[in-house]
């Protein structure tokens, strides 16, 4: 599957890439290649599906934004990708799948993970009987200070 006029660097990043696919039980096809090594190449990352087909679409590989959000959700069904729904109807997707929050900056819509800084939460509710709390999502939302004149 992978290319042979590939340079040395792309083809390893697709190899890892399709070993990371396989291992989450997903098939690694041209489609999922492609998005997954936009995803993962620059480390942990926050995008909407909209923004990574711009990216596909900037890299010349023709996918539709239904086959983008898609496999969006797959991705996150297979557990390396977390879901952010954020504001409203925008949901964000997050390569770091690790517990840890969120900054989101209004106006500019930008998400950023907290630093591990010591965020504690205490006083969860009790969950219903054969539950249990899979994890705290805390959005800590930004604005410029209107008190603050801007350099």
């Amino acid at each position: 599957m992978v290319s042979i006029n590939r340079e040395p660097h792309l083809q390893h990043r697709e190899e890892s890439v399709e070993k990371r696919l396989k291992s989450a039980g997903l098939r690694p096809t041209r489609q999922r290649v492609a998005l997954a090594s936009l995803l993962f190449a620059h480390g942990d990352r926050h995008v909407s599906a909209e923004e990574l087909h711009a990216e596909v679409e900037a890299e010349g590989i023709p996918v539709s934004l239904a086959t983008v959000y898609n496999t969006l959700h797959q991705f996150t069904g297979a557990g390396i990708l977390r879901v952010l729904s954020i504001e409203g109807n925008k949901t964000y997707f997050d390569t770091n799948i690790s517990d840890h929050h969120h900054f989101f900056v209004e106006g500019e819509n930008t998400v950023m993970d907290v630093p591990d800084s010591g965020v504690s939460v205490s006083g969860l509710p009790r969950p219903p009987d054969g539950m249990e709390i899979a994890h705290v999502d805390i959005v800590i939302r930004l604005r410029k200070n209107r008190n603050k004149p801007q350099n």
